[in-house]
């Protein structure tokens, strides 16, 4: 090997060690682009499955203890959004939920896991469900790495009250936007 391939290859080893970095990242093999009417709530107008997307995610922080995961609509003509999914306390040795995790009478979470209220008023996952006409609302599924493993907080606080404690013990989030309308 001559000096300058030499000299190559050592910057390349070096510039992926330095800026190739491995980020947290969440994952659907459900989910693409745009949610379906498997996804869609079963309710307010809505006839859809009301089926929570497989998810997964790599790479947390050092120091994750626990994972949240949230699914907002800030297209949502509230005047503040819309929480359509709210689960936490998901242990630290879990990457994954499963099709359909966000159904709670199913159990498919861990049973450490909490899915709390969503504005809809219900525990567990309630899929997307915009105003006929309205264009298209984006769906944003975020996975938080927390610095605790317990937020303290029961299955019927409200997103609001989630949401801060979320933001008090965030290390790294990762989302995926799906998009829908009707």
């Amino acid at each position: 090997m001559t000096k300058a391939n030499l000299i190559f290859v050592l910057s390349l080893i070096f510039s992926t060690a330095l800026f190739g970095q491995k980020t947290f990242t969440l994952s659907s093999k459900d989910l693409g682009g745009q949610s379906t009417k498997t996804q869609e709530f079963n309710g307010f107008g809505c006839s859809g499955e009301n089926q929570s997307p497989q998810l997964s995610w790599k790479n947390a922080p050092e120091g994750t203890k626990s994972f949240a995961i949230t699914m907002y609509d800030p297209d949502a003509p509230t005047g503040s959004g819309f929480w359509h999914w709210v689960v936490f306390d998901i242990p630290a040795n879990t990457n994954e939920l499963v099709t359909g995790a966000g159904n709670a009478k199913l159990n498919l979470t861990p049973k450490e896991a909490i899915q709390s209220l969503t504005d809809y008023g219900i525990k567990g996952f309630g899929g997307p469900c915009p105003p006929e006409g309205h264009g298209f609302h984006q769906y944003i599924i975020t996975v938080y790495a927390l610095k605790t493993d317990k937020l303290g907080l029961n299955d019927s606080i409200n997103p609001a009250i989630v949401g801060f404690n979320l933001w008090n013990q965030t290390l790294a989030k990762a989302s995926i936007v799906a998009y829908y309308r009707r």
